[in-house]
């Protein structure tokens, strides 16, 4: 069994009255892919925005590669330094270049020179397959460009962790295999990886773990070969029977 690189341990969240996340477990170990999935509403959004401090958790107990996730802003800061997050609007600053996007992290958080910044910035954009967008600005790319340059960004911070919150769910169907694609690779090179999406496709290529929610809860987890082929709950198989059938 690999080290934990998550560890949620019965995290509970609200929104004032609305109990959003109920007693949540969950473990990651190094360089495993969990993907979550599960009902519009279900938490699952929140659970990986928790696990980098976008929401705050009001009891139970996040560890990110061994450190714990508190109000003291060290601790963030420590966790946001080892966690690259990829949004499903791609959050890129359309004032400044692809390349320009790319090297403000390390430059401002991982004090790199600019020289070095643009040459790790230079190594991800050839790693999702558009080098020759450097220039350009994000206005310029079609979603599918856009939404890479966003995966390019997180690696430059050459994180430990990468969280996914739908990635592909704001891009047109032809572009979300060329996002997928880059996904899949980085999860073979052994890319610790928590994501969340409806592409069950990918979630049987490259899940280790399976994670179904709906109300605030994990229903359901597993292996892929389990979670396709046998789910034991009637409301992951009712969820399953819809989302396969498009």
């Amino acid at each position: 069994m690999p080290a934990a690189a998550i560890e949620l341990r019965s995290v509970n969240k609200w929104y004032d009255t609305f109990h959003v996340l109920k007693d949540i477990d969950l473990s990651v170990g190094s360089g495993e892919k969990t993907v979550i999935c599960g009902p519009s509403g279900s938490g699952k959004s929140t659970v990986v925005r928790c696990i980098n401090r976008l929401e705050e958790h009001q009891s139970g107990s996040i560890k990110v590669d061994g450190v714990e996730l508190t109000n003291n802003p060290q601790s963030v800061a420590a966790i946001r330094s080892e966690v690259g997050m990829v949004f499903q609007q791609f959050n890129l600053f359309p004032h400044l270049s692809v390349l320009e996007n790319l090297t403000l992290g390390p430059i401002k958080a991982r004090g790199l020179s600019r020289q070095a910044a643009e040459e790790r910035a230079m190594h991800y954009l050839e790693r999702v397959k558009i080098p020759e967008q450097a220039k350009k600005r994000p206005g310029q790319l079609s979603g599918g460009q856009q939404q890479r340059v966003a995966i390019a960004r997180s690696l430059c911070m050459e994180p430990k962790v990468l969280l996914f919150d739908e990635p592909t769910s704001a891009l047109d169907p032809e572009m979300i295999s060329e996002v997928l694609d880059v996904m899949v690779e980085l999860a073979e090179d052994g890319m610790t990886m928590v994501v969340v999406t409806h592409e069950m496709g990918f979630a049987r290529r490259v899940a280790d773990q399976m994670i179904f929610m709906d109300g605030g809860e994990i229903v359901e987890r597993g292996t892929p070969e389990e979670f396709f082929g046998a789910p034991r709950s009637v409301r992951c198989q009712k969820f399953l029977s819809q989302i396969l059938q498009h």
